[in-house]
């Protein structure tokens, strides 16, 4: 499988039918290097962009030549929720790596949802799990220190990847640089530079060769108020009172 049907598998019990739609709706695979836009504002949206492989990140370029990255990408994520698409692209996408992906035809994706009770539930509960990431990030920018705010994004991209089906337990790689963190974290690169060395100098990560390691996962978790329920794995099958304190074991379990 890949990582797209992966995560989906995280929001509900999906058949074999399911995979086997959903493989052959991402078959069709696109690239685009490092740096380069895959979609820009006012461009026709007629289907939902899906990262099989590689970084990307929805972004917003103010008057004053600022950047903001309002969304990560990783593999397996959708750039445009399912359900009601907009008339046209109302934010640059961009690689972050060499990305792959695919298209996948909303008329078609819906055709099968409307057999598929379980798909429909999967690609609802994906929608949740974005939609928390975006107001996560916020409560990060308003609220958190810089070290609080990397620690957050560190705890959650882990997850977020083991979700999709990437192993994490040696580590996990981080191709963003500096100039991308602060861009996401709403920071100058001064401060997420001197953030990681107190990360690093604490014990908490190591960061070389791109290459993230998490060395104390729980002391991360407390420093950045990291609370993974809002990520919802298994939310489908279980009650609010069942939802994880720990997303590793759910995961491991699933």
């Amino acid at each position: 499988m890949n990582a797209f049907v992966n995560k989906l598998c995280r929001g509900a019990p999906l058949t074999e039918a399911d995979k086997t739609v959903l493989l052959d709706l991402t078959r069709s695979v696109r690239r685009a290097e490092k740096g380069r836009d895959i979609a820009v504002p006012g461009d026709s949206s007629r289907s939902l962009p899906v990262i099989l492989r590689g970084w990307a990140c929805r972004y917003q370029v103010l008057a004053n030549g600022k950047r903001q990255i309002v969304m990560l990408y990783l593999p397996g994520d959708m750039c445009e929720p399912f359900g009601l698409l907009p008339h046209f692209i109302d934010d640059n996408i961009a690689a972050l790596t060499p990305v792959s992906f695919s298209t996948l035809s909303q008329d078609v994706l819906r055709t099968w949802v409307e057999r598929s009770p379980t798909c429909k539930q999967a690609l609802w509960w994906d929608l949740l799990v974005a939609t928390n990431i975006e107001r996560a990030q916020i409560v990060s920018l308003g609220r958190r220190s810089a070290a609080e705010r990397l620690g957050h994004l560190f705890c959650e991209i882990e997850l977020r990847l083991r979700m999709a089906g990437i192993p994490t337990e040696s580590g996990c790689d981080m191709p963003l640089t500096q100039v991308e963190l602060a861009d996401l974290l709403g920071l100058t690169p001064v401060h997420v530079n001197r953030s990681l060395q107190d990360l690093r100098k604490a014990g908490l990560i190591s960061l070389e060769n791109r290459r993230l390691i998490i060395r104390e996962h729980q002391e991360l978790r407390d420093l950045s108020d990291f609370d993974p329920c809002y990520l919802h794995v298994n939310y489908a099958q279980t009650s609010p009172e069942g939802w994880p304190h720990s997303l590793s074991e759910t995961i491991d379990d699933a």
